[in-house]
């Protein structure tokens, strides 16, 4: 691969958490193949450049205001950024062009959906794009006919439809349709349309694993008329990329090493998901009612009306003690693989659904928005690795749940299935796997380009 290292990829990566993580893993995995890196990244949640010295970092000026940025509509933020970054991302690539000498060539702008005004400048500068999807192809394929359903009178879901299947998308449900709770819902079916026309791009990535999703995936190669490559998991092909925008208490691995095997339920709710404080107070008095030991992420301020944990009942205190940990946010790919962790209770999230598969860890499933709600119908229904918490928190439920997945057989077969996934997936991104040959068909790709 000869002076490939001089062909440019700039990355352009949506601006929170969850698009972040697998996009510098892209980037990190890029890197290894030989290719130079560019991060093209919004001052909004700006990621931390000294932590990867390998890569380029060009900061596009993005307009937002402090109102805007502690906004809670992130479908705002969305279109807004959209809007502003467009004209300085253009300015910034022509700056960077003129400045280029002639074997640093841009060959390819590589974008998350979310930020598809890199697809529009690409386009007008003639450089190659490809599109990366940071959801599974489930989502994917589900969400375009959210504006259709919505002509037909279905969304909003009323409550006589919830358990009803979705036509053609089993095994979802109304109520698993991948909707927003942030902002306005028309301003959400608008960003919808504009993050899934993949208009003038060469080629779609996926964070995905053929073994999991190969009837989505089939579907995804009727549907576009381009490459596509599952070539996750990226955190597995990355392992050493670090793009936590929270700093990580790394003491709560110390204690999980005081802990006997299979012992522990992780609790972790994502970076965005906020909860009020009867939520708390029943998630707390089912975790201590269970008995069994707890790492419980809270992030500051994710408490509605208290800024971390000091509205917490003084006695759950005191009930728990060295039985539970809690932190402000966990390193959680190194607790996931902790050998005392037998249980994650997540919003599942899709790092963190393939990052707990990843491991052969089974899950309780309470998703609070968006793909998080396809992710946790194909944990519970297709995979079946996960335990759904449905409707309000509520003490009890969260004990059986937690006692179910971590004493019972029930649980003991989800933790069988998971391994068996685990293993799938271990042979996927081996020498002669599906996803290490979808890698090496990008490679190809980036290189002709």
């Amino acid at each position: 691969m000869e002076n490939q290292g001089r062909n440019g990829k700039r990355l352009v990566p949506g601006p929170f958490q969850g698009h972040l993580t697998p996009m510098l893993q892209l980037a990190t995995v890029l890197k290894s193949k030989g290719f130079s890196i560019t991060i093209a990244h919004t001052q909004f949640n700006s990621p931390d450049s000294s932590a990867h010295p390998d890569f380029t970092f060009l900061c596009i000026p993005d307009g937002l205001s402090e109102e805007e940025v502690r906004n809670p509509d992130l479908i705002g933020i969305v279109l807004r950024l959209n809007v502003n970054c467009e004209s300085s991302f253009r300015e910034c690539l022509n700056q960077g062009t003129n400045h280029m000498e002639s074997g640093d060539k841009i060959c390819c702008i590589i974008y998350d959906a979310v930020v598809y005004f890199s697809e529009a400048i690409a386009r007008d500068l003639k450089i190659p794009s490809i599109a990366l999807h940071t959801s599974n192809a489930a989502t994917t394929i589900v969400r375009p006919i959210l504006l259709q359903l919505k002509a037909q009178g279905h969304i909003p879901v009323p409550d006589s439809m919830l358990q009803v299947p979705v036509p053609l998308h089993q095994p979802l449900r109304f109520k698993d349709l991948p909707l927003s709770n942030f902002g306005s819902l028309d301003y959400f079916l608008e960003g919808i349309v504009l993050m899934y026309n993949i208009r003038s791009s060469s080629a779609i990535i996926f964070n995905t694993i053929h073994c999991l999703e190969e009837p989505p995936l089939a579907q995804l190669h009727q549907r576009y008329q381009v490459p596509i490559f599952p070539i996750g998991p990226l955190h597995k092909l990355a392992p050493t990329s670090d793009v936590s925008l929270l700093q990580e208490d790394t003491g709560c691995i110390t204690w999980l090493d005081k802990q006997t095997h299979n012992s522990v339920i992780y609790v972790s709710l994502g970076s965005i998901a906020h909860l009020n404080q009867d939520q708390l107070s029943e998630m707390a008095w089912g975790l201590a009612n269970s008995k069994e030991p707890f790492l419980w992420v809270i992030r500051p301020g994710s408490i509605l009306g208290s800024e971390w944990i000091d509205s917490m009942d003084e006695g759950f205190k005191e009930c728990v003690k060295d039985r539970g940990c809690i932190v402000k946010w966990a390193p959680q790919k190194k607790v996931l693989a902790h050998d005392a962790v037998g249980g994650f209770w997540s919003h599942c999230g899709w790092n963190s659904t393939l990052e707990s598969i990843c491991e052969g860890v089974p899950m309780i499933c309470q998703p609070c928005f968006g793909d998080q709600k396809v992710n946790a119908r194909y944990l519970t229904h297709e995979w079946k690795v996960g335990l759904e918490l449905e409707g309000e928190i509520e003490r009890g439920t969260v004990e059986r749940a937690v006692r179910t997945l971590m004493k019972e057989k029930e649980g003991e077969e989800m933790r069988q299935r998971v391994l068996d996934l685990k293993h799938k997936v271990e042979v996927s991104i081996g020498d002669g796997g599906y996803s290490s040959h979808y890698l090496s068909e990008l490679v190809e790709l980036l290189t002709s380009l």
